[in-house]
């Protein structure tokens, strides 16, 4: 078991197309199930842009492997 602040500090992997997709920034919890429902990836950093918009919410049902790194299964056109 691995707690969620655990998950921050590893890398987000597709393994459809090996593409690096961040470091995971934040987790969505339901707090009735007491489940993670997705991870939250960062957009692309673009100058003087915080816009919560690019960041990429990955479903929990996509994570396939925690390890040292996370590796989800998107389709390639989600990144």
């Amino acid at each position: 078991m691995q707690r969620a602040g655990m998950l921050r500090q590893k890398e987000v992997i597709n393994i459809n197309n090996g593409c690096r997709l961040g470091f995971v920034c934040d987790v969505e919890v339901s707090l009735c199930k007491g489940e993670i429902e997705a991870i939250i990836v960062p957009g692309k950093m673009k100058f003087i842009n915080f816009n919560k918009k690019d960041e990429l919410v990955i479903e929990w049902c996509r994570v396939k492997v925690i390890g040292d790194v996370i590796l989800v299964d998107l389709p390639c056109e989600c990144n």
